[in-house]
């Protein structure tokens, strides 16, 4: 018997960065959180990620803006 799943929820994020050094990681599903993939980005580069069945989390680390269908926010670096 095959089971029929409901697709999972495909939102996506566009990630651009203010500074050089931006880290962002990606987050696993499960009953672990372990991280599974990670990019750093340089000045004005941007990324566009994707939650999906084995992405539950995204971070991100240092000065960046963040577009997702909820709005805009800026990340902070630590001072």
């Amino acid at each position: 018997m095959m089971e029929n799943r409901q697709p999972q929820s495909s939102d996506y994020i566009v990630i651009k960065a203010n500074d050089d050094g931006v880290s962002v990681i990606g987050l696993t599903r499960g009953t672990d959180t372990r991280f599974h993939h990670s990019e750093k980005l340089d000045k004005g580069e941007v990324l566009i990620a994707q939650f999906t069945e084995h992405t539950s989390a995204i971070k991100i680390r240092g000065n960046a803006k963040i577009l997702t269908q909820y709005g805009e926010i800026e990340s902070e670096i630590k001072k």
